[in-house]
């Protein structure tokens, strides 16, 4: 959206988290006779499947610097932008 509006050169993001957090998951087996090949939660540690980052109340997540007159296009991005994440957030001026 900001690039349509604004210009490729009219804007700078900068996303200020990053993600450290490892999600892991333990995998089961669902077949036949799984309790005799599975170990159950014994030594479940399990395998790194995705990484996410921890984001405390009130930490800012995405900074974007523009010119005075692309302010209300930088809200409306940022508007759009916060419903892809969990969670409730505000826009800082």
């Amino acid at each position: 959206y900001l690039t349509k509006t604004t210009g490729k050169e009219g804007y700078h993001i900068k996303i200020r988290c990053h993600p450290f957090h490892v999600i892991r998951q333990n995998k089961m087996l669902s077949c036949a006779g799984a309790d005799r090949l599975s170990s159950g939660m014994r030594h479940s540690y399990g395998k790194p499947m995705d990484m996410a980052a921890r984001i405390s109340i009130g930490q800012i997540i995405i900074s974007v610097r523009s010119k005075d007159n692309n302010t209300p296009h930088v809200i409306e991005a940022l508007r759009r932008a916060k419903f892809k994440f969990p969670g409730c957030q505000t826009i800082m001026r």
